[in-house]
């Protein structure tokens, strides 16, 4: 921000939020003319540069006039009423300074897609709008309404009409204006047309009216009352609210099948009768699907959700529901990450479900935020509190929660005291050197399977990759198609038959024959999701087999059917990836099988041990929830390995015990911050070359705190070579001072001539 001038009496400037990658406000002169409509929170439209308009959002309206520059105006105001509250605009602040952006780029995140505008044409949201019909004014008399049948008598289908708006509409004659009833409907009910409209408007007895309605409107809920806690539970709300009282941060430590959702909905009734707002985040939209129904039916219309399959437009009735203050107003949100960006007044409290999800950090673009973390300092913000619940607790909260930073409370019961699944070991390598492994199934799961189906109940196979294979390769000589714009082997997608990369979205056509040696022994390595479900049909023609993947949900809904369609039991066998291990509610799935847990295990990242227990612990917590004991069998080909022992043990100390000895040894968090520093260039040499600059100048400031570069296991991707480096900072030292060097330092690399052409992101608390 520019230095200032003192107050000039006779001036008067606004500092705006501009969605650009640069630091700082922007300071424009307020015009005479918008004096009165300029405000905080409002959105106004400004040049910057020579032609370029952009929108901004005001942050402050002052006398201060920059010492530095002549101040442009503001062009036009947006708003009638401010749409961004001034509580969000410093939480927009600390994510920039946290996670080393700009706001400009945390308000291209946060505000809804409809919000944004565009170019000089202003709002990209436009109100749905409907046609309505009324009475006329002069024929709101009940004596003229009473005749008015009989003076339509020679014009039958005009008096159908009349009659069936009088129907719909209720209305009597007794009330000075008539109601307004969409025109549709009053056509479709009367099998009339737009003609007898046009004729009863010329007989001044209907007016057309155009009227704004709401693209959220759906069939209203059933209501019921809340479910009664047990005694395990009611323990665990009484304990988290005593916590709350020392604590603004609360662990649930909740046991799978605990019933820590009933939890979260006590303590969303009560604090939505002292008038406060929660907001309820969860790690996948999928699992909004069940969970909304249970609010809805409990909170009616006050319970709304936010998510990034709604449209833009819809996005945008949802801030303003949220924002309005109304009768009708969304007092309880139930969303993923984006939902922190919601125009909340005034939050009492943010629960945090599965807060150990790596589904809550956004990757790309800025703010690279982590929503469990950011939900924490917004809660702070509102002086609100923070529940954080998990079966299986990420390492830096449980040290949190051990170190006394955050309260802890145990829910080790399952709901009903039903046992926990009995977990069944399936040795891999020994089954295929026995020549017992049939297609990507052991004996034991196939058996299993059999045993559940007979029974009539339901099955769940989890496998961490989509698609059909991993990548195809030559048999003969080992050629693998990779993808032209990423050093990544392109992934088989059967039903579509195509190559397709995950990184780029690049594809082709599979190829018949190999391009090296023109062998056509083309083969499939490895297995996805929809190889799981191909397969698993063969062994099991009868049953009814569904996939929940990013494949089978990029359609507006589809998660839902999916869903609904497993839990109605219109699905026998549901394969999938990590989107069905986490929290999701079936009650008649006795049986879950995880088909290779060697991918998790083997991954090659400090915290692969870690994301493998609670990956596999919350899949195989879908087993068996609320009939009788469910079974769980993992195909592995390391039966030995302490991670698997943890987890059929259920032993959740001796895993945190293992990974803090661990981390503390190797100085990896929590123990230490990090801050991964990603460099991108169009040229191998360019890339290299700046990261090892960067890399020296930083090791000069930070010492032996600054691990790399090195390239990363995919090392070009969308044609840009990456590089990494790594910086371990302390827990005691000045986090903002370290980023203001690394800032600092970039800023010098990027002032070179040579390295110009690069990309330098800075990436605070990876996952």
């Amino acid at each position: 921000m520019p230095e200032s001038n003192p107050i000039e009496k006779n001036g008067r400037f606004a500092d705006l939020v501009l969605p650009l990658p640069l630091p700082g406000v922007f300071t424009y002169s307020v015009p005479d003319t918008l004096r009165a409509s300029v405000s905080t929170g409002k959105r106004v439209l400004v040049q910057f540069g020579k032609k370029k308009i952009y929108p901004g959002v005001v942050k402050e309206v002052h006398n201060r006039k920059p010492a530095d520059y002549n101040t442009k105006d503001i062009l036009s105001v947006l708003d009638k009423e401010p749409v961004v509250l001034p509580v969000q605009l410093r939480f927009w602040e600390w994510l920039a300074s946290y996670y080393m952006c700009t706001a400009g780029e945390v308000m291209k995140s946060a505000l809804a897609g409809g919000l944004r505008m565009e170019g000089e044409t202003g709002l990209a949201y436009k109100p749905k709008t409907e046609t309505l019909l009324s009475l006329h004014p002069s024929v709101c008399n009940r004596e003229i309404l009473d005749q008015l049948p009989s003076q339509l008598a020679k014009a039958p289908r005009q008096q159908e009409l009349l009659m069936s708006y009088l129907r719909l509409s209720g209305y009597t004659g007794t009330a000075i204006t008539a109601p307004e009833i969409p025109k549709n409907l009053v056509l479709k009910n009367a099998e009339a047309t737009d003609a007898q409209v046009k004729a009863l408007a010329v007989k001044k007895i209907l007016i057309e009216t155009t009227g704004q309605v709401s693209r959220l409107t759906a069939p209203p809920a059933e209501q019921k009352e809340i479910s009664m806690l047990n005694s395990f539970q009611q323990e665990a709300t009484d304990s988290i609210k005593e916590q709350f009282e020392t604590k603004d941060v609360v662990l649930l430590n909740g046991i799978t099948s605990g019933g820590k959702t009933e939890i979260y909905i006590h303590l969303i009734k009560e604090t939505l009768e002292k008038g406060k707002q929660v907001l309820y985040l969860l790690p996948e939209i999928a699992l909004t699907t069940q969970i909304i129904v249970r609010l809805k039916h409990i909170f009616g219309e006050q319970a709304g959700v936010y998510h990034s399959k709604f449209s833009d437009a819809e996005r945008v009735e949802i801030w303003n529901r949220v924002l309005s203050g109304a009768d009708d107003s969304y007092r309880l949100i139930l969303g993923v990450r984006s939902s922190l960006f919601l125009p909340f007044s005034d939050l009492g409290l943010i629960i945090v479900d599965e807060e150990h999800e790596n589904t809550f950090k956004q990757f790309d673009p800025a703010p690279r935020y982590h929503a469990r973390d950011s939900a924490i300092m917004l809660a702070s913000m509102h002086n609100a509190v923070t529940l954080l619940g998990t079966a299986t607790p990420s390492v830096e909260s449980w040290h949190n929660a051990l170190s006394g930073k955050f309260g802890l409370v145990n829910l080790t019961k399952r709901y009903k005291e039903i046992e926990l699944p009995e977990i069944i070991i399936a040795d891999t390598r020994l089954a295929r050197k026995r020549k017992k492994m049939q297609s990507l199934f052991t004996p034991q799961l196939l058996e299993s399977i059999k045993e559940a189906l007979d029974n009539r109940e339901q099955v769940i196979l989890f496998q961490n990759r989509r698609g059909y294979a991993p990548y195809i390769e030559c048999a003969d000589c080992g050629w693998v198609p990779v993808c032209k714009n990423c050093d990544v082997s392109m992934t088989l997608h059967k039903k579509i038959n195509r190559l397709s990369c995950h990184y780029c979205g690049e594809s082709q056509k599979p190829v018949a024959c190999c391009p090296d040696c023109s062998s056509q022994e083309i083969k499939t390595r490895g297995f996805g999701t929809e190889k799981i479900e191909d397969e698993i049909s063969i062994f099991f023609p009868g049953a009814r087999i569904g996939r929940l993947d990013l494949d089978s949900v990029r359609k507006k809904r589809s998660h839902e059917k999916i869903i609904g369609s497993f839990e109605a039991g219109k699905l026998d066998i549901l394969a999938g990836t990590q989107m069905i291990a986490k929290g999701l509610d079936f009650g008649r799935v006795s049986l879950v099988g995880i088909l290779n847990a060697d991918n998790l295990l083997l991954f090659p990242d400090f915290r692969a041990h870690e994301r493998s227990f609670q990956l596999m612990s919350q899949v195989s917590g879908r087993a068996g929830r609320k009939v009788k004991r469910g079974r769980v069998i993992i195909q592995t080909g390391f039966p030995d390995h302490h991670v698997i022992s943890n987890i059929v043990e259920n032993n959740l100390e001796k895993h945190f015990s293992e990974q803090l000895a661990e981390r503390k040894m190797f100085r990896y968090p929590p123990y230490v911050r990090l801050i991964r520093i990603i460099l991108k260039d169009k040229s191998h040499d360019v890339v290299t070359r700046a990261a090892f600059y960067l890399a020296g100048r930083l090791k000069g400031l930070f010492g032996s705190r600054v691990l790399g570069p090195e390239a990363p296991l995919i090392g070009r991707v969308q044609n840009r070579h990456l590089m990494h480096i790594i910086l371990k900072i302390e827990k005691g030292a000045n986090h903002s001072r370290a980023k203001d060097m690394i800032a600092s330092e970039t800023s010098h690399l990027l002032s070179l001539p040579a390295y110009r052409s690069c990309t330098v992101i800075p990436d605070v608390d990876p996952v």
